[in-house]
């Protein structure tokens, strides 16, 4: 069995918002493939599973909101004995610009709160990543504490314009994306898709 888990918030106030690329990502994926999400209160998730040939994938949007994420991830990793190779971590990315995603393996968190929290409950292991770029706010003239305000504002706004249309495009090309993980494994998966979304977006 494969898991996904898309991080962000659970609630409608950020239903939409660039932190929840991870929940959006996960919703796509489960509206594609005729699923549908059920409550599992007793691994802090809601779930849903897809089967793909002869994959079962595990789709899981935590509920602990993003900076307790590894709770749930813990969870459903001893619940179903699930090797951390076959876990995927779908999160927003800063660093990305909007309309980018990239798939990596890395121990760095980044400042990213949610994988803060599963590195603190499985540890600094190399878990497949897929990173949905939301870009960074535009004022480079902020002091560094008024930045760092705006940030967190920024990731908590649901993107407008031509943000809105890249972010959401890479949305639905990232759930094919994840599913390419699933069936083909991390290597194939970077080697299909890394490439080809950053040329596309340069075009």
């Amino acid at each position: 069995m494969k898991l996904i888990i898309g991080l962000g918030n659970p609630g409608k106030e950020y239903e939409k918002t660039r932190h929840n690329a991870g929940f959006m990502v996960l919703d796509v994926m489960v509206e594609k493939n005729d699923s549908a999400w059920k409550k599992d209160t007793a691994h802090k998730s809601m779930i849903a599973k897809l089967d793909l040939d002869d994959e079962k994938v595990l789709l899981a949007k935590p509920q602990t909101f993003m900076n307790l994420s590894g709770q749930a991830i813990s969870l459903l990793k001893q619940y179903y004995k699930i090797d951390s190779q076959d876990i995927l971590v779908v999160q927003d990315d800063l660093d990305l610009p909007a309309g980018t995603f990239a798939f990596n393996q890395s121990t760095s968190a980044a400042g990213h709160h949610g994988i803060e929290s599963i590195q603190e409950h499985l540890g600094k292991i190399k878990i497949s990543r897929l990173r949905i770029g939301v870009g960074k706010p535009r004022d480079k003239k902020l002091e560094a504490r008024s930045l760092k305000l705006e940030t967190k504002d920024w990731v908590l706004d649901k993107p407008k314009g031509e943000d809105a249309k890249l972010i959401n495009q890479a949305i639905v090309d990232a759930a094919d994306a994840s599913l390419d993980w699933a069936s083909f494994g991390l290597e194939q998966a970077m080697n299909k898709w890394n490439h080809r979304k950053k040329l596309e977006v340069r075009s």
